[in-house]
């Protein structure tokens, strides 16, 4: 077994479409388009492992406070493959003017990591 992807409810489709081909070098089918339910879709993807859907439909609405405490989907992790990328991909999303919420460290139960938000809020750990 294995995840075959995660889906994440967005507002701008397109800003996040764009977000995660550039910093993370995501493969992008053509947009998924249902007019009888208003739905949009992309898939996002890169070599093997989990792919993203980021979806939207205009009667979706916001669960809350972005970044609060709440039962669900909490983060996800993209490996990087090294200490080095990293800091270099943290550094170079905060330049782009995004939030980093968690410095380059290794946490207590060792991994080498450090957390990002994407253009809506959502938690993503970069992993060595």
């Amino acid at each position: 077994m294995k995840i075959e992807h995660l889906a994440i409810w967005a507002k701008d489709l397109e800003g996040m479409r764009v977000f995660y081909q550039q910093f993370f070098d995501f493969e992008s089918n053509d947009m998924y388009h249902n007019p009888a339910k208003g739905f949009r879709s992309y898939f996002l993807s890169f070599g093997e492992g989990a792919r993203i859907e980021i979806m939207h439909r205009e009667d979706v609405e916001e669960g809350g406070e972005p970044n609060a405490n709440r039962i669900g989907l909490a983060h996800f992790a993209i490996s990087l493959g090294s200490r080095e990328r990293v800091d270099e991909l943290t550094e170079q999303i905060r330049s782009a003017g995004y939030k980093v919420v968690g410095e380059p460290r290794t946490t207590g139960d060792g991994y080498y990591e450090s957390v990002i938000e994407d253009p809506e809020g959502n938690h993503i750990e970069l992993t060595a």
